[in-house]
């Protein structure tokens, strides 16, 4: 998962950073991720549902998807003109695949886990886990701005 980076705050189409499968880590993901889409002028409203998906993705990867001794990877892909971010969280474990709660009937039901994938697709137009070989995964998620918004 060691790939070429892009200087912070140059990002020009796609940024990839590799990050320490670590707390510290994944709030270097988030600081990362709002640092890279303000310098090309992302809009605001895409900028800040995209710093929410990546402080809920980049710590899932490190809790749910953390192999001792490897890194977990954060990939945006930005076009600007349409206002059109791909946010790429992989990890290495292929194995543990992300799956959101299932809505219950009441307070007394709230699940113990997977809330903050229900916020995940509140915010974006579609996000999905697709398996990063040789034994990872890479949770994918789209956010577009409105043409009205």
């Amino acid at each position: 998962m060691n790939h070429a980076t892009s200087p912070v705050g140059a990002l020009a189409g796609t940024f990839t950073q590799p990050l320490s499968s670590t707390r510290r880590g994944a709030r270097l993901a988030q600081l990362l991720a709002v640092t890279e889409l303000r310098a090309p002028g992302a809009s605001q409203d895409l900028t800040q549902r995209a710093e929410l998906v990546v402080a809920e993705l980049a710590p899932n990867a490190v809790l749910h998807g953390r192999v001792p001794s490897r890194c977990f990877r954060l990939t945006l892909a930005l076009d600007p003109a349409a206002d059109h971010l791909r946010v790429e969280v992989t990890d290495a474990r292929g194995d543990v695949r992300p799956r959101p709660a299932p809505a219950e009937d009441g307070p007394d039901t709230l699940p113990l886990g997977g809330r903050g994938l229900a916020l995940v697709t509140a915010l974006t137009d579609h996000w999905d886990c697709v398996p990063h070989p040789p034994g990872g995964k890479t949770v994918r998620a789209v956010l577009t701005t409105p043409a009205d918004g």
